[in-house]
């Protein structure tokens, strides 16, 4: 979803290269998906927490100043679901306009029911230069059932899409009159921030004093200036698993099924495997999703509730919610496959031409197998080339490295054995993506 907010801009015209901000963490992943689509980011901007809309995308609008100081932006979440593409484009230009008239625009959906998990937006006046545009009268936060029924009722209430086009200036501006500390951290944290290989890296003590908050709450419900587009585009916002089940092909049953499963008996259901058998037997109208790190069962009409268990996984002090089994980094990614008392074992994926950093660790060691693919591995004085099915062991303390020498991606196997097994007790040496 994330390539497709950045593909449905394609034919475009002169539209800029995009500025994309995201988690740390998420730095890799976000790189590798921009690589495989051939898009080169203007900037990469990583947030090491997340403190919301509002910071965010101040971040991206004293980015944008940096190459035009009378920049304007296109907002777009990362989850957006946008049928009517042509109509998207349109209602694009439309904004534009109004942009161009200092407005702080945003998308209004017409909507399709009475939906609960939406905020809405109330249209005012309409602007009369701009076809299907209005002055925004007010927010309203994701109503009870019988509110959203009379909203629906009404026809004057629309879906807030969460999507805006402004001028990165008016923007700022409004930020600093509405929440001045919210636009005194981040130009701070902008300020201060640093490139680290392709990424800017936001200040972090900066950025932590930042307040959370988003657009809709810190600027666009207190601002003179807000306006919205109405649009009809086939819009959704797959923000739950529900939405994604409404939204996914289904077979004669009403199921949508991803991965391996098997389902008898069953009707209505969303079920997604990632990595083993799924069998579902004589349910209706669940959501069931496995993945290699935990396994979701709940009833449809339950989405919004998974936050709680966001919430027992951080009173818990479990790590499901932060550490994923397949961990990207800049030359590829590894999987964790097992771990036990003393050992844990990694499939790990480098992409052709790359390397690891040269290092060593203090204390685990290491033996590679080769499963596909022509390695390089750099051990202490040695140099070797290993091909499927060779093997080498790093003891511990020696210095090492690996590097994919072949056209195809190398595939190893790696069983770390040690004391302390963590991510970081890593000392490098050298290192092509200047990592710590």
């Amino acid at each position: 979803m994330f390539q497709e907010t950045l593909l449905r801009l394609r034919n475009i015209q002169d539209i800029a290269s995009p500025i994309v901000v995201c988690n740390n963490e998420h730095r890799f992943l976000a790189a590798e998906q921009l690589r495989a689509i051939d898009i080169s980011p203007l900037s990469l901007i990583l947030e090491p927490f997340g403190r919301n809309t509002a910071p965010a995308v101040a971040a991206a609008a004293f980015a944008a100043q940096v190459e035009d100081a009378d920049a304007t932006l296109l907002v777009l979440p990362a989850d957006h679901l946008i049928q009517d593409v042509l109509a998207f484009h349109a209602a694009i230009q439309s904004a534009l306009t109004l942009a161009q008239q200092d407005k702080l625009v945003t998308f209004g959906i017409k909507p399709s029911e009475a939906a609960t998990g939406f905020g809405y937006i109330e249209r005012g006046a309409p602007i009369k230069t701009i076809e299907q545009s209005y002055a925004v009268k007010r927010f309203v936060e994701k109503p009870t059932l019988a509110i959203a029924q009379e909203f629906m009722s009404s026809g004057d209430f629309f879906w807030n899409s969460g999507m805006f086009v402004f001028k990165a200036s008016v923007y700022l501006a409004e930020l600093l009159k509405h929440r001045p500390d919210i636009h005194a951290s981040a130009q701070l944290a902008w300020q201060q921030s640093h490139r680290d290989f392709d990424f800017c890296r936001l200040d972090k003590a900066a950025f932590a004093d930042c307040p959370s908050d988003s657009i809709d709450y810190a600027v666009m419900e207190h601002t003179r200036s807000a306006a919205m587009i109405t649009v009809d585009i086939g819009w959704n916002d797959i923000g739950s698993w529900s939405s994604l089940a409404e939204n996914s092909p289904h077979d004669e049953k009403g199921n949508a099924v991803r991965g391996d499963v098997y389902a008898a008996e069953t009707d209505n259901c969303y079920i997604r495997s990632e990595s083993r058998l799924v069998a579902a037997i004589g349910v209706q109208d669940l959501v069931i999703v496995e993945t290699a790190d935990a396994v979701l069962v709940m009833h449809k009409e339950s989405a919004q509730d998974v936050k709680h268990t966001v919430d027992y996984l951080k009173q818990a002090e479990r790590s499901e919610h932060l550490v994923h089994r397949r961990v990207y980094r800049p030359w590829g990614y590894y999987e964790g496959i097992d771990v036990g008392e003393r050992f844990q074992a990694k499939r790990i994926v480098v992409k052709p031409g790359s390397k690891l950093s040269l290092q060593k660790h203090q204390y685990r060691a290491e033996h590679w197998v080769v499963v596909s693919g022509k390695a390089r591995v750099t051990r202490g004085e040695d140099s070797l080339v290993l091909y499927a099915n060779q093997s080498t062991y790093i003891p511990l303390g020696v210095i090492h490295r690996l590097e994919n020498i072949g056209d195809t991606e190398l595939h190893l196997i790696e069983v770390q054995s040690g004391e302390y097994l963590g991510e970081d007790d890593i000392e490098r040496f050298e290192d092509d993506y200047q990592r710590n």
